[in-house]
């Protein structure tokens, strides 16, 4: 993560840090894990697989094959929440296909835009969506996914490690 934030975009955004905090204190068995430039949320109770089930990712800079989304830019960051496959098909109609090495999904949307919900771009193929710059309203708008897509990493923690 970067350095404590001064300043953000507008005083109704929230940080990464603050969504981190919030989500790995009102969900059980969640760990943090932090790498290039981005943090993953994984389901990971008693830390019994390396890194467990991941649900939710902060990023804070573009990748090599991932710049459509623009975070680069001075404090601008992504939250990207896994959905389940009904979920992503009723806000956004039908998984788009995967697209090449270094492209991104075509979807029509402007993945640029901040506090908005919409298709991750380079894992919308996959039933991922992505926010850039949450707003405290949006963040409790879009909690309930995050739950769905916490309860989904849970399942599929339990059938990894045996439990059912």
């Amino acid at each position: 993560m970067r350095p404590h934030r001064q300043s953000r975009i507008n005083d109704f955004t929230m940080t990464p840090e603050q969504i981190i905090a919030a989500l790995c204190n009102d969900f059980s068995g969640v760990a943090a894990k932090p790498s290039w430039g981005e943090t993953a949320l994984f389901y990971n109770p008693g830390a019994l697989l390396a890194n467990g089930v991941y649900f939710v990712t902060l990023k804070e800079k573009d990748g090599p094959y991932d710049k459509t989304s623009h975070l680069d830019r001075a404090l601008v960051f992504r939250l990207a929440i896994g959905l389940t496959p009904p979920t992503y098909t009723e806000l956004f109609g039908p998984r788009p296909a995967r697209p090449p090495k270094g492209g991104v999904v075509a979807t029509g949307h402007d993945f640029s835009q901040l506090n908005t919900l919409m298709p991750h771009p380079v894992y919308g193929w996959m039933g991922w969506a992505q926010i850039l710059n949450p707003s405290r309203a949006q963040f409790t708008h879009i909690l309930p996914l995050i739950k769905e897509a916490y309860n989904l990493a849970a399942s599929k923690f339990n059938k990894r490690v045996g439990h059912r």
